[in-house]
């Protein structure tokens, strides 16, 4: 195996190993002198510890089991646990005013390390300036190398005869996260910080606080879905059609479809009951105030671990401009935050750049549609395939518009993912957060309308406009598709279960698959799996979020389902990123980014799509219009709901007479019953909606983003900082004068 050593032009040291496989592969190993750390580490803003902090990492639901004298069976003794520092950035000039300065090896954590070695690859020019030729990403990109990676620490798993205490970060990782076992226990969130940095550590804090809070979620959830069962033997309507043997004769659901009876759906009804009662009602209602809650809470954890973690205020000054945007920015423009003269795009321009992209984004948005084939299946079924029973044709064109819809999406989605890496790069964004911003956003538009499309029309259009017998509604020339003989309700459930369920089993059947590797670590590393970053893991998790709160009311088990993946969730990602992934260049963050906006957004629409489902598609509110005018017991509850066919109708069908679902008289007008319920139904929608966001709003008056003790901190640090980087101080021991004056001041050095 030859070998090469040098120094690169930045003074950086090189390494070169040759590997003879199929094809001759070549390792630069790089590594930074402590001179060109100090440059770096104040050339980008990284922080070094002042003092550390003597507080323990206790979290939510710690502190409740503490107060009610619990035995929590989630802790675990993680050892040698990284250290909380006050800390600021990083000033050569001061070096011995900050921890650890005596010892060059060990006062740059490894990561630190990483990100130095990584900004010097980042801003490398290989060619013309002025056309982006610069940056290891894009070489990556140019296939002039095939990958750029830090080297993990050792191997993760053979540690038998080690000491606990000696172990390295990776296998503290893979002993007390990664493994199986530990699937009841906490995260040891500062160990994944200290090795994979910030952001991907608030990844896993956000899945972990999002996982736990699906626990009170998913126990109201199956209670409400048990009551379903005793509803189903006690239910007066439900006995009602059941015992309703040849006395409600239903219209033909197509034109080549034949009568039937509506005591045929007993078992359909009586299952329906589940979905669709007054305990999903009052689960929709929970679910919303849920959503609103765990977002309050979310905000305080993820400032609190932003600021134990040193990345409060990383976005707004600390972050530089990506290489690309300065290589091929047009001009230059003073930063009003830091001073510096930094690379300037107008913002004009980049704004009708975006606008034009979003032509592109609604183009390939369309074409993912998929629910026309839904209709044109339908009839085409009915009124060609002779073998089929009429009533399975619904069946039919569901489970074939989701493969289709499933093929679709597979299709496009790597096509739509690539071309929306190419418009956001085409945009000109000046830092890497708002680059990954404005790419989720735009990847998430499309995934939405792609996961909930479907959901959203059995909701809210299906069975709504198909008219009455003797008069259909037709779209195309075709009439319009009427929900199953169930209802509307059961046929939601179907179709999140599949979609909801199915995703998930698939995605983590996918994960189970690892590489085996027995080779140099080097050569061991490059034979890892590329780590693609945080963005389908956040998708995934945002989707669910998605189904078990916009579409509640019609799966009450969604929060217990999504629970129980989650547990799968976080042991699979774990292995991955341990063991399975090459490991990830350290990003920081100072939260999850648009990811929370997208969260807020699907909150509000979560608590407008409960309030349309408990108003037009659930039966709550007709039933409770039927209690309190016609009967307190709901008998004849079904009749109520069953409307007459129009003479005309009956005369081109040999005079007989049938039932449909509406509240219209016989010659097809509305009932004076219709019109109540509409201003019931309207009425429901608009207090419901105003009640809950007034108590989120009031949720989040009196739940500070900021816990107080935080506050504390972040004044104590910028206190420390001050002092620490001050010109005309003497230093002590730990690097701070003897006596500190009491009055804080007004800035620091963040």
């Amino acid at each position: 195996m030859p070998r090469c050593s040098g120094c690169h032009g930045d003074g950086v040291s090189l390494q070169r190993e040759v590997v003879q496989q199929k094809k001759k592969v070549s390792f630069i190993l790089l590594s930074a002198p402590w001179s060109v750390m100090c440059f770096y580490a104040e050339e980008i803003s990284l922080r070094a510890p002042l003092q550390i902090i003597n507080s323990s990492n206790i979290n939510w639901s710690e502190k409740i089991l503490k107060k009610v004298s619990f035995p929590n069976l989630m802790a675990q003794d993680v050892p040698n646990p990284p250290p909380e520092y006050y800390s600021c950035q990083f000033r050569a000039s001061k070096l011995q005013r900050f921890l650890g300065s005596d010892n060059k090896e060990t006062f740059f954590t490894t990561t630190q390390r990483h990100r130095v070695l990584y900004e010097i690859l980042a801003r490398t020019p290989y060619g013309s300036m002025r056309k982006g030729e610069v940056g290891i990403d894009r070489l990556l990109n140019e296939q002039v190398f095939s990958a750029a990676y830090p080297l993990h620490e050792g191997c993760p798993t053979h540690f038998s005869s080690v000491p606990h205490s000696s172990l390295s970060l990776r296998q503290i990782l893979y002993q007390y996260w990664a493994k199986w076992s530990c699937w009841n226990k906490y995260q040891p969130l500062d160990h994944i910080r200290e090795y994979f940095g910030e952001k991907i550590a608030l990844y896993f804090a956000w899945l972990g606080f999002y996982t736990g809070w699906l626990l009170p979620a998913s126990v109201v959830g199956t209670v409400v879905f048990l009551f379903g069962f005793w509803l189903m033997a006690t239910d007066v309507p439900a006995k009602e059609v059941c015992d309703s043997g040849d006395n409600f004769i239903m219209c033909p659901r197509c034109k080549s479809c034949s009568y039937w009876n509506y005591s045929s759906i007993c078992v359909t009804y009586k299952v329906g009951l589940l979905f669709d009662n007054g305990g999903t009602v009052f689960f929709s209602v929970f679910m919303s105030f849920w959503a609103v809650t765990f977002l309050e809470y979310w905000k305080r954890t993820g400032s609190t671990l932003a600021h134990r973690w040193n990345c409060s205020d990383f976005e707004d000054i600390e972050e530089r401009p990506r290489p690309e945007f300065t290589a091929m920015a047009p001009m230059t423009m003073r930063n009003p935050v830091t001073g510096a003269e930094e690379p300037y795009f107008p913002e004009k321009t980049r704004l009708h750049r975006m606008l034009s992209g979003c032509t592109v984004i609604i183009t390939m948005v369309s074409s993912v549609t998929s629910d026309l084939w839904r209709h044109w299946w339908f009839f085409r079924t009915s009124a060609h395939v002779r073998f089929f029973r009429k009533q399975e044709a619904g069946r039919i064109a569901s489970i074939s518009g989701s493969v289709l819809n499933l093929i679709v999406i597979l299709m496009l989605s790597r096509v739509y993912i690539m071309l929306a890496h190419i418009l956001t790069r085409w945009e000109m964004h000046r830092t890497q957060s708002k680059y990954e911003d404005m790419f989720i956003l735009k990847v998430f538009v499309f995934q939405i309308i792609n996961f909930y499309s479907s959901p959203v029309y059995i909701a809210f259009f299906k069975g709504r406009f198909i008219g009455y017998p003797g008069n259909y509604h037709k779209l195309f020339g075709i009439r319009n598709e009427d929900c199953g003989a169930g209802g509307c309700l059961i046929e939601l459930a179907q179709e999140m279960l599949v979609i909801m369920v199915g995703k998930q089993l698939i995605n983590n059947i996918k994960e189970f698959v690892s590489p085996k590797e027995q080779v140099p670590p080097w050569e061991k590393d490059y034979q890892l799996l590329v780590c693609e970053g945080l963005f389908s893991e956040y998708l995934e998790m945002v989707l669910q979020f998605g189904f078990i709160t916009i579409f509640v009311a019609a799966c009450p088990l969604a929060p217990l389902f999504a629970l129980v993946n989650n547990w799968v969730e976080i042991r699979l990602d774990a292995q991955k990123f341990v063991t399975e992934y090459r490991r990830p260049v350290v990003e920081r963050a100072q939260d999850i980014g648009v990811w929370l906006t997208i969260l807020q957004f699907i909150t509000h629409a979560a608590v407008l799509s409960n309030a349309f489902l408990i108003s037009f598609t659930s039966s709550f509110l007709p039933r409770l219009y039927y209690r309190y005018t016609k009967d307190n017991t709901l008998t004849g509850f079904i009749n109520f709901t069953l409307a007459t066919s129009p003479s005309n109708f009956n005369q081109q069908h040999n005079h007989t007479s049938c039932r449909y679902r509406s509240l219209r008289d016989e010659q097809g007008e509305y009932l004076p019953e219709y019109y109540h319920l509409l201003a019931i139904r309207l009425s429901f929608v608009i207090v419901f909606e105003h009640v809950v966001f007034s108590i989120g709003r009031l949720i989040d008056v009196m739940v500070p983003d900021i816990p107080e003790e935080v506050e504390v901190k972040m004044k104590r640090e910028h206190y420390m900082a001050k002092m620490a980087l001050a010109e005309n101080q003497v230093p002590t021991q730990g690097g701070f004068p003897k006596q500190m004056p009491e009055v804080l001041p007004a800035f620091s050095c963040k």
